[in-house]
């Protein structure tokens, strides 16, 4: 992991010292040419803490519209789709995308190329489940509060966000990427209409375990 992650710091560096934070995503997929050991948070199955909240909540779609940011490799959308999602899955990596479709080539998600910063008005409160996880954790700090704003928007009346990152207290260093995030930087949610539900702050199962903030939100 820690080769992973230094391939993929060494890609933001670069985009970052140009003043071009995000183009460092498609940079990485495109350099692992399939490979998916290049890429740090590619596990090739949904994130545990997400399986855990929907086990433990008996989550079902129902045919309600749900949407994954920052998809990746798609494990996260396929998952909410065989719960019953009818699921939008965007990344800002045309790379990521087309790894998507080829992993999953009879999957029921739409995958779309998209800039989070840059998403349609169409989107807007559109969806009754939102999904973000480790989106904001690779983002710089300065790019947090606007990424929170745009997420925020998409949650529709009595729509439901979860959000799921790594943690650190305030006067914790954020170190390298992926940088954690702070508890108050997620009650920022609260400032766009949301209203906190649950939040769960534990240790994961790496070695050494990780701290992660599990956080939902309702509109």
């Amino acid at each position: 992991m820690d080769s992973k992650r230094k391939t993929a710091r060494q890609f933001a560096r670069q985009f970052l010292e140009k003043d071009d934070p995000l183009r460092w995503f498609e940079a990485l997929y495109s350099a692992a040419e399939g490979d998916e050991d290049i890429i740090p948070w590619a596990d090739m199955h949904p994130n545990p803490s997400l399986m855990d909240w929907l086990d433990i909540n008996d989550i079902h779609g129902n045919g309600k519209r749900a949407l994954k940011i920052g998809c990746g490799l798609g494990d996260d959308a396929e998952i909410l789709a065989e719960r019953g999602f009818d699921v939008k899955a965007f990344d800002i990596s045309g790379s990521a995308i087309d790894w998507c479709r080829k992993r999953f080539p009879h999957s029921k998600v739409n995958y779309s190329i998209q800039n989070l910063f840059e998403s349609p008005p169409s989107w807007d409160r559109a969806f009754d489940f939102v999904l973000e996880a480790y989106t904001l954790q690779v983002l710089p700090p300065e790019l947090r509060l606007n990424a929170i704003e745009q997420i925020a928007r998409y949650a529709a009346p009595g729509g439901t966000l979860l959000v799921i990152c790594r943690g650190r207290e305030p006067g914790d260093d954020p170190g390298q990427m992926p940088w954690p995030v702070m508890k108050d930087e997620l009650t920022l949610f609260e400032q766009q209409g949301l209203r906190e539900v649950s939040f769960d702050d534990f240790l994961d199962d790496e070695n050494p375990p990780v701290r992660r903030f599990r956080a939902v939100y309702k509109r």
